[in-house]
């Protein structure tokens, strides 16, 4: 069997990283991958056929063109000052969603691209993709607006964008009144439609119903399938998980943790989308993680600059969650683990991706140290992610997994490959023990060049 040579652009010391000092994040999360892998595989629910979220069919367009790597030492440059841990991992992007370093040239540039395509009358979608790829500038509420376009949710005729956004909200306010409330809530209502004798007018005025007036399956204590208070018990079960698992959502940002209003309210947004999707999908349900890739949507449409859409990001955060999670929906069903499309299959693809593009790594890795990519890949693949950089990094990696026209979960593979390949000289020096803490503990890293290395993967052909 003849041995496939590394690609003679992997060699070049351009992608080399040296090794960063201890990173805190080797304690942050250390008990997150744990936690996230076992409960995902117990959460699920029974069947997927119930679900009613379908998968997105991508435009036919070219993908985007990669953009060229920075220098060796703008990659390499000084690893990032870790301070306190609000200050350190997210910088300003705490406060308005802008990266602490002044705005580059690049930067400029490509805000004056994306306004210029966004004032158009129908903006061209094959354009808009090509340029938000190579990362979003903060600022002027691009992002949430350019989000919103890539995953859908706004289609590209300007002029139908009022509609369509009043249409979308006022269908999730009903959402919310029909699956959200309370069985008490629902029986006051029942109570207002019907018409009652003069003997109980005093029910009436209490806002009662009388006891000749409830029906069984209006009863609290009623165990039919169609009970309203029956369902409304078992829901409490994932009510109480995704109360636990929202509070635990970046607790080092005041946007989404603390004790101020605004952060409590943030929380209850979050808790909305989730119980409602959870209710309107039983396939799914909810799984432990989901609120990992709900924050950034809900972080970034929050905080829109205008005000009629920062107080409308429930409504719109819900529908977009759903057209993200529609690409990845089979590795959150238990039931499809082993499956061709469930999270088993997915991480072998990246196994496969490795080998074909760095053999002698992939040997390694899975030979020699036996290093099982499930160790790492799994909170990797159903995180999005999430958990292995900074916020501000995160959000420019989504941009890339949203703009690929052929889907983020072949882009987020190869994602994965490229980081993999930036610490190779690494890993081809460690042994299992060095290798997994380096891999569930990915060091810091210059996210143009990671994602510049990812779509070299595409365009380039094993050897």
């Amino acid at each position: 069997m003849v041995k496939k040579r590394v690609p003679d652009w992997l060699n070049s010391s351009l992608w080399s990283s040296i090794p960063p000092p201890d990173d805190d994040r080797l304690h942050r999360y250390a008990s997150k991958s744990t936690t996230t892998t076992t409960t995902t595989t117990t959460d699920s629910s029974s069947s997927s056929s119930a679900s009613t979220i379908t998968a997105p069919v991508p435009p036919e367009v070219d993908p985007p063109v990669p953009v060229p790597p920075p220098s060796a030492a703008a990659e390499r440059g000084p690893v990032p000052n870790r301070g306190t841990a609000e200050e350190s991992r997210y910088g300003k992007e705490e406060v308005n969603g802008a990266s602490s370093g002044a705005p580059s040239v690049e930067d400029i540039s490509r805000q004056a691209q994306l306004l210029a395509e966004l004032s158009k009358k129908v903006i061209n979608m094959r354009e808009l993709r090509r340029i938000a790829s190579q990362g979003i500038p903060d600022g002027a509420g691009i992002r949430s607006t350019v989000w919103k376009l890539l995953l859908g949710y706004l289609p590209p005729d300007r002029s139908l964008w009022s509609t369509e956004l009043a249409k979308k909200r006022s269908q999730y306010k009903h959402f919310k009144d029909d699956l959200l409330m309370n069985p008490s809530d629902i029986t006051r209502r029942l109570e207002k439609s019907s018409s009652y004798d003069n003997d109980e007018s005093s029910y009436e005025s209490r806002c009662l119903l009388s006891r000749s007036q409830i029906t069984h399956g209006e009863h609290p204590l009623s165990l039919g399938k169609t009970s309203i208070w029956n369902q409304f018990f078992q829901d409490t079960e994932i009510i109480e998980q995704i109360d636990r698992d929202v509070k635990r959502t970046h607790p080092d940002m005041h946007f989404f943790s603390g004790d101020s209003q605004f952060a409590k309210s943030n929380q209850d947004a979050l808790k909305n989308i989730l119980m409602v999707f959870a209710k309107l999908n039983p396939g799914i349900r909810y799984v432990q993680g989901m609120n990992e890739i709900l924050a950034p949507l809900y972080y970034v449409f929050k905080n829109d600059p205008e005000e009629e859409n920062a107080a409308c990001a429930e409504a719109d955060t819900f529908f977009c969650f759903v057209e993200l999670l529609s690409g990845f929906r089979d590795n959150f069903c238990q039931q499809l683990d082993n499956s061709v499309v469930g999270i088993r299959s997915t991480i072998t693809k990246l196994s496969q991706l490795l080998k074909e593009h760095d053999e002698e790594l992939w040997r390694h890795l899975e030979v020699t140290t036996k290093v099982n990519p499930q160790f790492y890949a799994f909170r990797w693949i159903t995180l999005l992610l999430t958990q292995e950089f900074n916020f501000a990094d995160s959000l420019h990696i989504w941009d890339t997994l949203l703009s690929d026209p052929e889907g983020p979960q072949e882009t987020l593979l190869r994602v994965c490959c490229a980081m993999l390949i930036l610490i190779r000289r690494r890993l081809l020096a460690g042994d299992f023990t060095s290798n997994l803490k380096l891999l569930q503990n990915y060091p810091p890293t210059n996210i143009s060049h990671l994602l510049y290395v990812a779509n070299k993967l595409r365009i380039q052909p094993s050897v």
